[in-house]
C-alpha cells in the first residue's frame, strides 16, 4: 500500500465524521428512530459540515502525524479541528430557516460523536498496528527485569515493548507503596533485595537499570545483587533523557564500573565561576591531556574571550581543536604547540594572547616510568615547567595561576609525587613574593578513564582473557570523574585568594582488588574464568594514598567538596636556589635526584625496592614490607 492511497483512506475518514456525527446526534436525539421531518434539514447539513470539516482538517494539520504514533499532540490537532467544525454547526443553525428548528441537544452530541469518531478511530488504529507488529514479537524477547518503577521504568517498559530483542517481565523497586502493583501492566515484584527471586522465578538473565536519580550506593547494591545471581545488567544514562520522555532503546548499554564508581552531581556556584572566567582570556597548559580536555569543555560553558590550549603533542592537540570545531565553534579558541619549559614560547604566548587566567595541567604523572631512568625528565617537565609558567603569568600580569596538583605530592614516596609537591612549593614561594597574580594549588587523586590509569589496564587485560594484574591485595586509591575533577578545579579557583592548597573530597577509598572482582564480574566471567594475579608493588607505589601530609591541617570552604590545607611554609630562598639546581645541563642520575628532592622536600621517603608477590591459592604471600608512606 503506497502512501498516497494511505492518505487518502485517512481523509476518506475523517471525511465521513461530520457525517457519521450529524446523523448520530440526530438518532440519540430520537431514541434512533428515523426523524422522517427532519430529511431535509439532515440533508441540508451534511452538504454544509462535510466540506467544510474537509477544509478544517487540512487547516487543523490533521495528516502532519502517522497514526500508528498517534498521541497529544494528534489528539489536540483533532480538538482544534471539532471546535473548528461546531462553529460551523452554530453558523448553521443561526441561518437555516427551513421548516423545523435544529433541535438543541445536537450541539452537543455533534461534536461528543465527532472526537469520538476522529479520536478513538485513530487510538484503535495504533493499538491495532502495536499488538500486530510487537505482540508477537515481544513474547519471544529476552526476560529481562527492570530496577526501577518511576517513570523512567515505565518509559523503558513502554519502548522495550517494540523490540523484538526485550521481554519485560516484572520490575523491582524499594518503594512500598509501588509493590504488588503494575507499571503498564507489568508487575512490581517488590524491593531491589527481591531481585535474585524474582530472576530466578521468571528464569531471566537481564536486568536493566532505570533508576537515574539514585544514589551510586543504591546502583551498586542493584549491580551486585544482579550480578551474584548471574544476569547481565544493562542501565540506561541520563537523568534528563528518562524524566523527558525521551528513553530510547538504543541508549540501553551495559553498566560500567565508572558507573558503580560514579560520585553524585557536583553542584559549583556557577555565578562565581563565571564572574572569574566570563570575557577573560583563559590558558589550558597540557590542554590535550585527561585533565585538561575536560577542564576545556567546561571552561567553555562559561563564556571566555578566548581560550589558549597548550600543548606539545601535535596529536593531541589537533583532535581537541577537532573538538571545538565540531562541538563549540562559538568558542574563540587558539590551539597553541610548545613546551613548557620553552621560556621564549611562553613569553611569546603571553606577550601575544595576555592569558587573564591560567589552568596549569601539564605535568609527567605515570608514577612508575618517571622512578626509573626518567626522574630527572620528571623534575624538568613538572617543576621547570611549572615555575617557568608560573614566572611568565606574574612577568605579564595574570591574575590567578591555578596548578593542578596530586595526592601523590602527599608523603610522596616517588619521584612523581616529589616533583609535584616541589612544584607546590614554588607556586607559595611565588606567592609569597606579592604581585598581581594569585597563586593557587588543587590536589585531586585518580580520575576514572584517565590515560594509563588502572581502568582501562583491567579493561585490556579482560579483553584478553586474562589475567588481571593487582599489585598488591590491600592497596587502595581515591577514584574521582574527569568532569567532576574539573568542576570542583574551577570552583576552587573561583574561591582561592592566593596561596591556597586546595584538596577535593576523593570520597571513601576503593579497594584496587575489589575494582577488579567487579570489572570481571559485569564482563560477564567469574574469578574461575579470569584469575587475580598479584604482581607486587611497582617502582615508587605507595599501599595507600593521603591527601594531607601529616604536618598539615585543613579548614572548611563554602563548598562541602573543597578544603584548604594549610602546609609548612616555603623557605624564602628556594626559589633561586631551584633555579639554580633547575639549570645545570645534565643529564643527573635518579639518584642525585632523588638525593636533591629529599632536600627541597623533607616529606619524601624515596622507594625501596620490595620483592614481588607470589600468589599461592589465590592470596598473596612474600616478605613484601606493606608501607603506608615509604
Amino acid at each position: 500500500m503506497n502512501a498516497s492511497y494511505r492518505s487518502a483512506q485517512v481523509f476518506l475518514f475523517d471525511l465521513a465524521a461530520p457525517a457519521v456525527a450529524w446523523v448520530g446526534a440526530f438518532l440519540l436525539r430520537f431514541n434512533f428512530g428515523w426523524p422522517v421531518p427532519y430529511e431535509a434539514h439532515l440533508l441540508t447539513g451534511m452538504l454544509v459540515l462535510v466540506p467544510a470539516h474537509a477544509l478544517i482538517c487540512r487547516w487543523a494539520g490533521l495528516y502532519r502525524g502517522l497514526w500508528i504514533f498517534a498521541s497529544l499532540p494528534d489528539l489536540k490537532r483533532v480538538l482544534r479541528a471539532v471546535a473548528a467544525s461546531s462553529l460551523v454547526l452554530l453558523a448553521f443553525v443561526a441561518i437555516y430557516r427551513g421548516g423545523t428548528a435544529t433541535p438543541r441537544s445536537t450541539l452537543v452530541l455533534y461534536p461528543m460523536l465527532l472526537v469520538g469518531w476522529m479520536a478513538g478511530g485513530r487510538v484503535a488504529y495504533r493499538m491495532l498496528k502495536e499488538h500486530r507488529l510487537y505482540g508477537g514479537l515481544n513474547a519471544e524477547g529476552k526476560p529481562v527485569v527492570i530496577v526501577g518503577a518511576g517513570r523512567g521504568g515505565a518509559m523503558l517498559v513502554r519502548e522495550l515493548e517494540r523490540v523484538p530483542d526485550w521481554r519485560v517481565v516484572g520490575l523491582v523497586d524499594d518503594d512500598p507503596g509501588k509493590w504488588g502493583r503494575e507499571v503498564l501492566g507489568k508487575p512490581v515484584f517488590g524491593a531491589i533485595d527481591t531481585l535474585p527471586q524474582a530472576l530466578a522465578d521468571e528464569k531471566a538473565r537481564h536486568v536493566i537499570l532505570a533508576i537515574p536519580s539514585a544514589s551510586s550506593a543504591v546502583r551498586r547494591r542493584a549491580t551486585d545483587l544482579a550480578v551474584k545471581a548471574g544476569a547481565h545488567v544493562f542501565t540506561v544514562p541520563g537523568v534528563e533523557d528518562l524524566l523527558s520522555g525521551r528513553v530510547a532503546v538504543s541508549s540501553i548499554r551495559r553498566v560500567e564500573i565508572d558507573d558503580l564508581l560514579g560520585r553524585e552531581s557536583v553542584e559549583i556556584d556557577t555565578a562565581n565561576v563565571s564572574g572569574m572566567l566570563a570575557g577573560r582570556t583563559v590558558l589550558v597548559t597540557g590542554a590535550g591531556g585527561s585533565i585538561g580536555v575536560e577542564l576545556c569543555r567546561q571552561l567553555a560553558r562559561f563564556g571566555p574571550a578566548r581560550l589558549i590550549l597548550l600543548e606539545q603533542s601535535e596529536f593531541a592537540l589537533y583532535t581537541l581543536e577537532q573538538w571545538f570545531s565540531v562541538n563549540r565553534p562559538d568558542v574563540h579558541i587558539a590551539a597553541l604547540a610548545g613546551d613548557v619549559k620553552d621560556t621564549a614560547r611562553l613569553d611569546e604566548i603571553f606577550a601575544v594572547h595576555r592569558p587573564q587566567v591560567v589552568f596549569h595541567a601539564a605535568a609527567y604523572k605515570h608514577v612508575p616510568l618517571m622512578e626509573v631512568g626518567n626522574a630527572w625528565q620528571a623534575v624538568r617537565n613538572n617543576v621547570l615547567g611549572t615555575l617557568r609558567v608560573a614566572e611568565c603569568a606574574r612577568r605579564h600580569g595574570c591574575e590567578r595561576f591555578v596548578l593542578i596538583s596530586t595526592d601523590k605530592a602527599v608523603n610522596p614516596t616517588n619521584v612523581m609525587g616529589a616533583t609535584k609537591r616541589l612544584a607546590e612549593i614554588a607556586c607559595q614561594a611565588l606567592q609569597g613574593q606579592g604581585g598581581p597574580t594569585q597563586f593557587g594549588m588543587v590536589r585531586f587523586g585518580n580520575v576514572l578513564g584517565s590515560t594509563g590509569s588502572v581502568i582501562p589496564k583491567f579493561q585490556s587485560q579482560i579483553a584478553r582473557g586474562g589475567p588481571v594484574t593487582v599489585t598488591h591485595p590491600e592497596i587502595t586509591r581515591y577514584f574521582m570523574s574527569i568532569p567532576e575533577a574539573a568542576q570542583l578545579v574551577l570552583q576552587a579557583a573561583a574561591m582561592g585568594e592566593g596561596g591556597e592548597i586546595f584538596v577535593l573530597d576523593m570520597g571513601e577509598p576503593v579497594r584496587i582488588v575489589d575494582l577488579a572482582r567487579n570489572m570481571i564480574r559485569l564482563s560477564g566471567f567469574t574469578e574461575d574464568d579470569i584469575r587475580i594475579e598479584f604482581t607486587g608493588l611497582r617502582p615508587g607505589e605507595k599501599l595507600y594514598e593521603e591527601l594531607l601530609a601529616d604536618a598539615e591541617q585543613t579548614r572548611e570552604t563554602p563548598h562541602p567538596k573543597l578544603r584548604i590545607a594549610r602546609s609548612r611554609p616555603a623557605p624564602d630562598d628556594i626559589l633561586a636556589e631551584l633555579r639554580d639546581w633547575l639549570g645545570q645541563a645534565g643529564p643527573v642520575s635518579d639518584d642525585e635526584v632523588r638525593a636533591a628532592l629529599g632536600r627541597w622536600v623533607p616529606e619524601y621517603t624515596p622507594y625501596e625496592a620490595r620483592p614481588a608477590l607470589r600468589v599461592v591459592g589465590g592470596t598473596a604471600v612474600g616478605t613484601e614490607r606493606a608501607a603506608t608512606g615509604g
